[in-house]
């Protein structure tokens, strides 16, 4: 199954096809920037009713060099069996494009990235027929970007980075950093980059984190990550508001039974009853209430 953070990681190269070219330089690989990007279908299947699916492939040209093709991965974990399927893939795409493909993985995981960048040997021992090696992005490699002049220098790359990095301890930081800068960004640049974040973070830890950050410092911001967290605080504060009412409501049966009974209720005690809030301890004392024959009694040994 699909996972945000999968799709984040290489959906963001789709939203910013330019991306890849910024990207390269902190990687250390020297490629020009593109004069042109391409989005181009992702079904790699064969004539065999076997599908397969790349994450993202962008068909980059430049100035000077040919035309290629970029490839882009999400791997989560690592998969040994995949090493294969990159391998058709990129074989498969020279030989329908007839043009050079590249294939670059991101990954979460520091583990997964360093597995990723191992070139792949394919072939008998005595003679490997094809290497492959992927262009890894990781958090191995991403820079660690905490300060609000170096998100506003690329937010693409910042927001890459982010989700890369969101298992970092820093990562308080490099969020803050983000919500900073993302004030003052117009909402058509602001938007995406909100969402992205949130998806790649998926479901950890700093995902809750950046959900608040959201909402206090950018809380004008409107969005389906934006309403979630509304429609999350209203329905606790509806559920909080019930809570209180119930635990008023049996507060009050509590008297009554005294009252009906005839029973005198110190001013010590009808402030422990209705200062309580927990529904199950003031149903306890509720019962007890019934047959208690003084009102301080219903407390028992508490």
């Amino acid at each position: 199954m699909v996972s945000s953070p999968h799709e984040a990681m290489h959906r963001i190269f789709q939203e910013h096809p330019d991306l890849f070219s910024r990207i390269s330089e902190v990687l250390g690989v020297d490629f020009r920037p593109p004069t042109s990007v391409t989005v181009l279908p992702t079904d790699v299947t064969e004539t065999r009713p076997l599908e397969r699916r790349l994450d993202t492939l962008l068909r980059l040209e430049t100035e000077d060099d040919e035309p290629f093709l970029l490839a882009i991965e999400a791997q989560g974990k690592k998969d040994p069996n995949k090493l294969a399927s990159w391998a058709y893939y990129v074989s498969y795409l020279l030989n329908k494009y007839r043009l050079q493909p590249l294939l670059l993985v991101v990954c979460q995981d520091r583990a997964t990235a360093e597995w990723a960048e191992e070139p792949a040997v394919f072939g008998p021992r005595p003679w490997p027929l094809l290497t492959l090696c992927p262009l890894v992005a990781g958090p191995h490699n991403m820079p660690v970007i905490t300060e609000p002049a170096e998100v506003r220098k690329d937010l693409a790359v910042a927001t890459l980075s982010a989700i890369t990095h969101g298992k970092n301890p820093d990562i308080g930081a490099i969020l803050k950093a983000m919500t900073t800068v993302l004030q003052d960004t117009p909402d058509a640049v602001k938007n995406p980059i909100i969402e992205f974040i949130s998806q790649g973070l998926g479901k950890l830890p700093a995902a809750a984190l950046w959900r608040k950050l959201v909402a206090v410092d950018l809380s004008f911001y409107k969005s389906p990550l934006f309403e979630e967290v509304r429609d999350e605080a209203q329905a606790q504060g509806r559920a909080e508001g019930r809570a209180e009412g119930r635990a008023e409501g049996r507060a009050e049966d509590i008297l009554d039974v005294f009252e009906v009974r005839g029973v005198d209720v110190p001013e010590a005690v009808r402030e422990r009853i209705t200062s309580c809030d927990d529904p199950e301890t003031l149903r306890h004392w509720h019962r007890r209430a019934v047959i208690a024959p003084s009102a301080d009694e219903i407390f028992g040994d508490e």
